[in-house]
């Protein structure tokens, strides 16, 4: 498994933190910290050979990058963050005109397989917390996660999530952690994964509940969303 790609909320602080620092002898000299935190988290939809691409920002709003013909993950559909200013009015297809300052992927997945009992086994059961954040979300057929936990030096987490379809909840979905042995070591620190749900979440026509749960360093947790089953309907071929 690729090892996660993890955005560290204490880096951008210090980032932001030195943007904001000026002398004290020149009141009219300052930075712009606009460009320096990400504005958006996005899904990034290439057409079928990247000529091409829109970014998907919520249920009902599509970006379309004037300073960027092709997507810089290829013809792979992911989730990334990305900073963007807007440009211009509404094109067709109801996409906003935007200028892409920066943009980076997160880890994006699929959800894995369902092995009933021997799940613990198979993708770890170490304790990891659900942050609170705008980046947790489910929307535009995935559900994406600011997860915390400590990171040892060098340590490789992996993150799993399994669609276990009880029978009195068919939306109900299990995040897995594996520390790979360290557990309790390390700094605290974050993490960011999207994971794309399979078909089952986007069947019906109307929202419905995804009941998350996890191995928290407290218990067991849940959370539920509110989603939107996905609808493709626009196209950049």
């Amino acid at each position: 498994m690729k090892r996660i790609k993890a955005y560290l909320l204490g880096a951008w602080l210090v980032v932001t933190a030195c943007a904001l620092w000026s002398c004290n002898d020149d009141d009219d000299y300052y930075y712009d910290t606009g460009y320096l935190l990400p504005r958006a988290l996005v899904t990034v939809k290439p057409n079928s050979d990247n000529t091409s691409f829109y970014m998907q920002l919520d249920d009902s709003t599509t970006l379309q990058p004037m300073n960027m013909r092709t997507s810089p993950f290829g013809t792979k559909e992911v989730r990334a963050l990305v900073n963007y200013d807007y440009e211009g009015a509404v094109m067709a297809h109801q996409l906003q005109a935007v200028r892409v300052n920066w943009i980076d992927s997160i880890l994006t997945k699929p959800t894995a397989v369902n092995y009933g009992e021997k799940n613990d086994s198979a993708y770890g059961n170490d304790p990891v917390e659900i942050v609170n954040s705008w980046e947790t979300v489910a929307e535009d057929g995935y559900l994406t996660l600011r997860f915390r936990t400590r990171w040892a030096p060098g340590s490789i987490h992996r993150v799993n999530l399994v669609h276990r379809a009880d029978s009195t909840k068919p939306y109900i979905v299990q995040l897995y952690h594996d520390a790979n042995g360290s557990v309790g070591a390390g700094d605290v620190a974050d993490g960011l994964v999207a994971f794309r749900l399979d078909d089952a979440f986007n069947r019906p026509d109307s929202t419905i509940e995804i009941t998350l749960q996890w191995n928290s360093y407290s218990g067991t947790k849940t959370h539920n969303f509110k989603y939107r089953p996905r609808k493709d309907s626009i196209t950049t071929d």
